[in-house]
């Protein structure tokens, strides 16, 4: 469920005090973007690494692609550290799946000890803006009410199943039905026709 984000969305965000770095027009960002998406679809890890990175600061997809690459160790050195902190600045701009990706790390321990308490936040935010993973993972938290940081509460804990299980999230789906309830429609499979195609459009 963690994919790379393939859509630019430039923003005017602060340079770090000092930088060299030359802002970019709003076609450039799009253009070394999409050039980024395309080395790294084609596996040239190093090259998409070095295009979101000189990029990041004007673009916050490119800042969060940045993180999952440090992450992962895509094209660079895995740096869980370094990841953090580029997550933290995307995820502080507002953008859900940085916020979603770190919160993930901060429960899995990635760069350090979970920290689920730092997680909370981060999928609370996220899970409202609709994120599928934030909101399965923010379920799990009050299912169980996890560490005392939320009321343990089935009902908020199956409304935010079903709102994951919308997205097609298998875990969610999986996780309704054991705790018998029906997954949403719109996470079912769509059933098969044996209709015939219509023509392709000349």
């Amino acid at each position: 469920m963690r994919r790379l984000h393939t859509t630019f969305l430039a923003l005017a965000l602060l340079m770090p005090a000092g930088s060299a770095l030359a802002a970019h027009s709003g076609p450039e960002i799009r253009q070394i973007f999409e050039q980024g998406v395309a080395a790294y679809d084609a596996g040239d890890y190093e090259k998409a690494f070095k295009l979101w990175w000189d990029l990041q600061f004007e673009d916050l997809a490119a800042m969060r692609n940045v993180g999952m690459m440090l992450r992962k160790g895509q094209g660079t050195a895995r740096d869980p550290q370094k990841a953090v902190e580029v997550y933290a600045r995307a995820a502080q701009a507002g953008l859900p799946t940085a916020q979603a990706d770190l919160a993930d790390m901060f429960l899995k321990g990635e760069a350090g000890p979970p920290d689920p308490k730092a997680a909370l936040p981060l999928l609370a935010a996220a899970a409202a803006s609709n994120h599928p993973v934030a909101q399965f993972e923010l379920g799990q938290m009050y299912e169980t009410g996890q560490d005392g940081l939320v009321p343990q509460n089935l009902e908020t804990a199956r409304t935010l199943y079903a709102a994951a299980a919308s997205h097609g999230m298998p875990e969610a789906i999986a996780k309704m039905r054991q705790l018998g309830i029906a997954p949403p429609p719109a996470a079912l499979p769509t059933p098969t026709t044996t209709a015939a195609a219509p023509p392709p459009s000349p």
